[in-house]
């Protein structure tokens, strides 16, 4: 018998197929488009993560508990659930291109009554607006990608785009919380407005008329929900970002009311916490090139084990500090790591799996945010940790039992 040599495939049961990924380039990549969706990207997430660091001043000024104030990352989260799988379906005829002008333009518009808030219900109708244009952009991000360069530079387009949330990540929690101390919280949004209104001109003249070209339905949606690898992915989802999501809104809280440190300090541990997401992007794309099950269960494992040191030992400074921004980097992992599972578990249908993924993500941070809020408001400040912990530990053990991985075949 000949020397048999082993070759990566995918199994039979994860449908990836590169041949899918088609782009609308003639060979040809389009960064300046990538780039406009990635500066998109940025103000999303950086008007989505402002409460965190502003929670307190805004429960404050709005007469209302941390606990309520927490609640405008729910109503975020809910909608954006609602709007991932829906959008694409509702402007399935419509260029792309207009798509997208029309949801950074929701993006400035929610910014623009979120510095206008005089109550929690006003606040809460701008994170509504805020939800659907996250769940819209995010739901279409990968499709939006795959057209806009060849397939051999896919997964570098996509990093650059999800490098918009690192470097959200890292300006919006410290800056939010510092300009939040000096001209107060609505502050944070006008900057995060003057943002959005740059991208939206970026935007106009860096992407080019795209017309429609999958045709998501519910149809699709359904059938896309009988694969295995898309459910198990979504129920990974679930627990993960559930948990991160209780921990990370209210880590001010604990940061206040059990390790008590000043606002400065807040603002210094929250750039740490963003420096970490930072470099943990690019650390959990380079572990997700070779397997995106290894990228979610180094992030969640290590999350884990940062959270039940919050729990324990919170009243430590340094281990405060030092854990929020590993927990920073370790969380770095799941966008790309995710991102990549579903788009190699449904490339014929990017769309309606990115909108079904967007909606995982959306109903998990709401569940954080809810699950997060009631046990802060019951037991403290160490309720998110809690909830984290556990959360991202079953998530992180149904990954590591059913996540994707490659099956060695044997060919003579």
């Amino acid at each position: 018998m000949s020397d048999s040599a082993c070759i990566e495939c995918p199994d039979s049961s994860y449908p990836g197929d590169p041949a899918a990924m088609t782009a609308d380039t003639s060979g040809r990549a389009n960064w300046a488009g990538i780039a406009s969706l990635a500066l998109g990207v940025f103000g999303l997430v950086t008007a989505e993560f402002l409460p965190a660091s502003l929670l307190t001043a805004m429960s404050t000024d709005l007469g209302v508990s941390d606990g309520a104030a927490g609640q405008a990352v729910t109503a975020t989260a809910i909608v954006g659930a609602i709007a991932a799988p829906t959008i694409p379906v509702l402007t399935r005829n419509f260029d792309r291109k207009k798509v997208v002008l029309a949801l950074t333009a929701l993006l400035v518009l929610s910014n623009v009554l979120a510095v206008t808030a005089g109550s929690l219900s006003v606040l809460l109708v701008s994170r509504v607006m805020l939800g659907v244009a996250l769940g819209g952009f995010w739901s279409m991000a990968a499709a939006l990608a795959m057209r806009l360069v060849p397939e051999n530079v896919f997964a570098r387009a996509m990093s650059l785009i999800l490098t918009g949330v690192s470097v959200a990540t890292v300006c919006a929690a410290p800056i939010g919380a510092y300009m939040g101390n000096l001209w107060g919280w609505r502050s944070a949004f006008v900057a995060a407005g003057i943002v959005s209104v740059a991208t939206l001109a970026v935007q106009v003249f860096a992407i080019p008329k795209l017309p429609p070209k999958d045709n998501p339905n519910l149809k699709v949606l359904f059938e896309l929900l009988g694969r295995s690898h898309v459910r198990v992915a979504l129920l990974a989802v679930l627990l993960v970002i559930s948990g991160h999501f209780a921990g990370f809104t209210y880590i001010r809280p604990l940061m206040e009311h059990i390790t008590h440190l000043s606002v400065a300090t807040i603002s210094a541990v929250l750039l740490g916490y963003g420096i970490g997401g930072f470099f943990g992007n690019f650390a959990g794309a380079f572990i997700a090139e070779r397997s995106e099950r290894h990228a979610i269960v180094f992030g969640g494992a290590a999350i884990t084990v940062l959270a039940v040191a919050l729990w324990v030992a919170g009243t430590s400074s340094a281990v405060t500090a030092v854990s929020i921004a590993l927990w920073g980097f370790a969380f770095g992992a799941f966008p790309v790591g995710f991102q990549t599972w579903i788009v190699r578990a449904a490339p014929d249908q990017a769309e309606g799996a990115g909108g079904l993924l967007v909606a995982a993500f959306q109903i998990a941070i709401a569940s954080g945010a809810v699950g997060g809020g009631i046990l802060v408001d019951q037991v403290g400040a160490l309720g998110g940790p809690i909830f984290a912990a556990i959360a991202i530990m079953l998530g992180t053990l149904l990954t590591l039992r059913y996540g994707p991985r490659p099956a060695r075949i044997e060919t003579a």
